[in-house]
């Protein structure tokens, strides 16, 4: 395995304590489905760094991320994970998977690579969050033995959550949806 628990993060993160566990969390998993699918070490790296990246900016203020995105309209929430690939590409990271898992993991993407996806996934599963425990592990359980089908249960999950809560659906969580289901 390739550093589970490594949070090791950029010196421009704004992380608290809680989000750094949350990061390992995310991380840890990742790399626990990673080692259990047996997938290429390139690729393993990828997930390894879009877990210890998606949230290296979650705790930074609203006008750094708007600052570093250009974006001012979109809610605060939704502005860390464009901000943080922005930061990153500006470092050096080249890896589209990476850059595409980091910017889009709080809306998701239709089109993403493996990455991006087992992100999603891992980012709504860890065992952390205090909703729906019992059913959220066993999806984490079955991601490694049926990575699609539970994407999809994630990707439903997610977007149904969204909808009961009456949450302003992101044009791009709607095309996730659309091209799961």
């Amino acid at each position: 395995m390739l550093g589970a628990a490594s949070t090791d993060l950029p010196v421009w993160a704004r992380v608290s304590p809680g989000r750094a566990a949350h990061i390992a969390r995310v991380t840890t998993m990742l790399m626990t489905w990673a080692d259990a699918m047996a997938i290429d070490r390139a690729e393993a790296e990828e997930w390894r760094d879009a877990g210890r990246w998606h949230d290296a900016l979650r705790d930074a203020p609203e006008a750094e991320l708007r600052a570093l995105t250009g974006d001012g309209h979109s809610a605060a929430a939704l502005l860390h994970g464009p901000a943080a690939a922005i930061r990153l590409e500006a470092d050096g990271e080249r890896r589209a998977g990476v850059l595409d898992a980091v910017a889009h993991h709080t809306v998701g993407h239709p089109h993403w690579s493996r990455t991006g996806r087992a992100l999603y996934m891992a980012d709504y599963l860890e065992p952390g969050r205090p909703f729906k425990r019992p059913e959220r592990a066993a999806l984490a359980a079955q991601a490694p033995h049926d990575f699609d089908a539970t994407f999809r249960e994630v990707v439903r999950q997610r977007f149904q959550w969204s909808q009961e809560e009456g949450v302003e659906m992101h044009p791009q969580t709607t095309a996730l949806w659309d091209a799961v289901k």
